[in-house]
């Protein structure tokens, strides 16, 4: 035990030490775990087992103020989806490891694998995407259109602050089938321009290239087919790392000639709109290349789609989009926030790209057994790094966050009414209206307003013994006090009634029996 002692006072010490030198805080968090982790094995002064008391590394927890954040903007996406007709469909967290095996490039290094289960090699789901093409494959379905919200799962190096985990939701909309060109990739494009408008981030802008430019590009630059992958994962840094590095990366480390690498630098540079798609298509060496031209006259029709819907503004042709995942055929898209809007704090809320996503028609006949495809374009919303933008945001501005969605609080304004709250406030729930009752026998009427007041609720219908000799209850809005009797809605009052309130934000309806409450009218 002494041992064990000692060896928990050196960690402590070394964790001390570091924080004193300001070290990595990566470096700090890891030393912290491993001192609470030999601190939980030394155990109490009883014997007893101490629990560590933190979530696993790139995991956190979500308070009820950040679950009504997350609410909204998972409401904000999903109107979206639900706009542009998408079913919704679910799929297990796990599949098989070889389902997900081989589909996600250099990336595939990030995969949780589980331990075998009754003769099954399992993997926790990477994306949503792959799970969405074996689906297909499985049930033989040629045609649908659909979103799926659910929890991925990646073995990342996590950088929490800027919304990046190992646990993590995405929010995906596909559509598969055989359809015209450019007419899904444009609507899906339309759909990250909706989504991004509506959630009022700050200025954005939306990165669109195509796989087939990008292949047709390596090869006139004189890259090696079996390199194509490879240095497509090197370009798809380009985000993260200067040019400097990437062209170091793919010469020092994976063996692309000098020349190769200046010619793709030439391209890569490039961005614009379809100025330089019309530039590009005359261009000596792409223009004789079949791949390359294909991507380019596409890429010219979605940019007449684009100009249709009125969002060219907010898209650029970019030569340096690659987008690593290796099931993607042809066109390729990502959002990136160019100045997040953040008045109240010093620096910019710096979280990389917001949406991504592509056509990759080649994916569903991986999993057919007689390789039949089912063309399909999907994007992704990061909704992690959204959440984080505004969750600072909201930190900054100390904007009040409601967490409930109670519409009434049934209150009594002297003691010995709980019976009278109870019925009241049971006649509420069976009509579907939002209420809370305080858990107490005799609650002063003072702490029930101040309930109120501290959590948003806008409406409090108070029993009292005048109230009950009259047959009435007291309706009072609790931001403007204002106040009002209901016992009944009849044709000569009802407009007036539902007028007044309409001013508090919830309108009055009848409803069985002698008790009158705040509700939604009926065929209002």
């Amino acid at each position: 035990m002494a041992a064990e002692e000692a060896a928990v006072r050196a960690q402590a010490e070394a964790v001390r030490r570091l924080k004193q030198d300001k070290a990595d805080p990566d470096e700090i968090a890891k030393e912290v775990a491993k001192l609470l982790e030999m601190k939980a094995q030394l155990g109490g002064d009883e014997g007893k087992h101490k629990f560590v008391l933190k979530t696993p590394k790139g995991t956190r927890d979500y308070s009820p103020k950040q679950m009504a954040i997350r609410e909204r903007v998972f409401n904000a996406i999903i109107t979206c989806f639900k706009r542009h007709g998408a079913e919704v469909i679910d799929t297990p967290v796990f599949e098989l490891k070889e389902t997900l095996t081989g589909k996600y490039g250099e990336d595939s290094k990030l995969i949780y694998d589980l331990k075998d289960q009754g003769g099954e090699l399992l993997s926790l789901r990477y994306d949503l995407t792959v799970p969405f093409a074996r689906y297909l494959a499985m049930n033989k379905i040629t045609n649908i259109k659909r979103y799926h919200i659910a929890k991925v799962y990646r073995r990342d190096n996590p950088a929490m602050t800027r919304g990046r985990y190992r646990e993590f939701y995405q929010c995906d909309f596909d559509i598969a089938g055989q359809f015209d060109p450019m007419i899904p990739d444009a609507e899906c494009l339309k759909i990250v321009h909706e989504i991004l408008s509506d959630l009022q981030l700050g200025d954005f802008l939306i990165k669109v290239n195509d796989r087939r430019i990008l292949d047709g590009m390596f090869a006139v630059c004189g890259v090696p087919d079996s390199k194509f992958r490879t240095i497509c994962s090197s370009v798809d840094k380009l985000d993260k790392i200067p040019w400097e590095e990437v062209r170091s990366e793919m010469v020092g480390e994976k063996g692309l000639s000098p020349e190769a690498a200046d010619h793709i630098g030439d391209y890569v540079q490039l961005h614009g709109g379809l100025d330089l798609i019309e530039q590009l298509l005359q261009d000596p060496k792409l223009s004789q290349n079949k791949l390359a031209k294909e991507g380019l006259g596409d890429m010219k029709l979605l940019f007449e789609y684009l100009t249709l819907f009125g969002i060219t503004g907010k898209i650029s042709f970019d030569l340096s989009l690659a987008r690593g995942l290796d099931y993607y055929t042809g066109v390729i898209f990502e959002a990136v926030l160019l100045q997040p809007e953040n008045d109240h704090v010093e620096e910019p809320v710096s979280v990389g790209s917001v949406a991504g996503g592509g056509r990759y028609d080649g994916l569903v006949g991986m999993f057919d057994p007689k390789g039949r495809k089912v063309p399909c374009v999907g994007v992704s919303i990061g909704i992690e790094r959204i959440f984080s933008i505004l969750e600072q945001r909201v930190e900054a501005s100390e904007e009040k966050i409601r967490t409930t969605e109670t519409q009434v609080l049934v209150a009594s304004a002297q003691k010995k009414l709980l019976e009278e709250r109870l019925k009241l406030i049971s006649e509420l729930w069976n009509a579907g209206i939002k209420a809370e009752v305080l858990y107490k026998k005799n609650p002063k009427l003072l702490n029930q307003l101040q309930y109120c007041e501290d959590t948003g609720i806008p409406l409090v219908a108070i029993v009292g013994e005048q109230e009950l000799k009259d047959g009435v209850v007291k309706l009072r809005v609790v931001a403007t006090r204002e106040e009002t009797w209901i016992n009944s809605i009849n044709q000569t009052n009802k407009a007036a009634l539902v007028a007044w309130a309409k001013e508090t934000g919830i309108h009055l309806v009848q409803i069985n029996g002698q008790r009158r409450y705040g509700g939604p009218p009926p065929g209002m």
